[in-house]
């Protein structure tokens, strides 16, 4: 008698990748919302440890040794820490002169113009995000600053789910269309209204929000062609379901410098 073949035991699935990318989602912005409330050297810790990660992933993308990723991370923490609260300094035109004096530094001793490039991409947008936490309603223009990139994410992908169509730049990001541009520009433009009306953000950055998505969006392109050349498909492997730090904040890095400058100029009346 044939005895009845044996079943193998399922292996136990694992969360789905959608729902592995929501929850670390999720957990990414409390941190982020957390350290905005929190502001003054929590604040600043979270920028200082995001921006170390960041040159690291930048320095992958060079294809630079563990020995030169280290040089550049070091090189970055002396502006980053000058722009510690604590300091006096803050986040000002010495901390911009330290960056430009990091950037020499790195391309002077490993003769690597990418690497150096990496301190201003990383460091700027650390520097604008530190400068806007400090105004008098830092709160409310750091959160907008940070969440109209969230809401043109979301925007983007659910407009290119539910619509698609055409690819805008195929050979760089295979996945981005023209509705998923439409849909990102809109979401961050009524989420910015909403901030207008509930919390009376200013009529010049409500206005602005819309040209600040597609600059998100560019700083996403930008960084799909940086892994492209590199050939990888992420930029690290620290967030479950997003990859790296770089990944998920591609589209800030752009938008952060120049929500700096429309925080700080001069406010008119009618505005």
């Amino acid at each position: 008698m044939t005895p009845p073949p044996v079943t193998p035991l399922a292996e136990p699935r694992g969360p789905s990748n959608l729902t592995l990318r929501i929850i670390v989602g999720i957990a990414l912005v409390a941190v982020a919302l957390t350290g905005v409330v929190l502001g003054g050297i929590a604040f600043w810790l979270l920028c200082v440890v995001l921006g170390i990660v960041m040159m690291g992933e930048w320095a992958g993308l060079q294809s630079a040794p563990n020995e030169t990723k280290r040089l550049a991370q070091y090189a970055l923490s002396v502006p980053l820490a000058i722009m510690a609260p604590v300091i006096g300094a803050g986040a000002g035109f010495l901390t911009l002169g330290l960056l430009i004096g990091a950037g020499f530094f790195v391309v002077i001793v490993t003769g690597r113009r990418g690497l150096a490039q990496g301190i201003f991409y990383v460091g700027l947008p650390i520097m604008a995000l530190l400068v806007i936490r400090r105004q008098d309603e830092g709160i409310l223009f750091t959160l907008w600053a940070l969440a109209l990139v969230w809401a043109c994410d979301i925007g983007a992908y659910a407009a290119g789910r539910v619509i698609g169509g055409a690819k805008i730049a195929p050979a760089i990001s295979p996945n981005k269309t023209w509705a998923g541009l439409g849909g990102g520009v809109l979401a961050a433009g009524l989420f910015a209204a909403f901030l207008h009306y509930r919390y009376g953000l200013p009529v010049r950055m409500t206005l602005a929000t819309p040209v600040l998505a597609v600059l998100a969006q560019a700083g996403d392109f930008y960084e799909s062609w940086l892994k492209r050349r590199a050939g990888v498909k992420d930029s690290g492997s620290l967030l479950p379901g997003h990859g790296g730090v770089l990944d998920r904040l591609d589209g800030l890095v752009p938008v952060a410098p120049v929500a700096a400058l429309l925080v700080l100029l001069p406010k008119v009346y009618w505005w």
